[in-house]
């Protein structure tokens, strides 16, 4: 159960669903109780408020992942996350040593870990 508005929104379209099967059945008297009460249930969850994040704007801006190894897959893993509001930044996880890399704007061309100095990735141009 994540919240009222989707289980309201989800409950509704089933019974929207299930009041479309049962037209085609011919159960009309069943069909139209249900239909009608999926639409209104369709409609509550359209009108209730959405939930609110768990996350003030402070903590979402200075967000960072786990700082944690990865397992190998036949080569360096890394992770990286860049914000998609502005000013851009962007956090550049290395699998082999857990240190967390931080970068002002978009994902550079190529990145080296400053704590174990191995080459994450070079993009080639074309």
């Amino acid at each position: 159960m994540r919240s009222n508005k989707e289980n309201f929104l989800i409950a509704g379209i089933i019974c929207l669903v299930s009041g479309a099967f049962f037209t085609v059945a011919g159960l009309f008297a069943f069909s139209t109780t249900v239909g009608i009460g999926g639409l209104i249930l369709f409609i509550l969850g359209m009108s209730a408020p959405s939930p609110e994040s768990s996350m003030t704007e402070e903590e979402i801006k200075n967000w960072k992942p786990n700082a944690q190894k990865m397992a190998d897959a036949g080569r360096i893993m890394y992770r990286v996350d860049t914000t998609i509001d502005e000013p851009y930044k962007t956090t550049i996880l290395c699998g082999a040593c857990g240190f967390i890399g931080e970068v002002d704007g978009k994902r550079p061309a190529s990145y080296t870990c400053s704590n174990c100095d191995t080459m994450l990735w070079e993009e080639e141009e074309e």
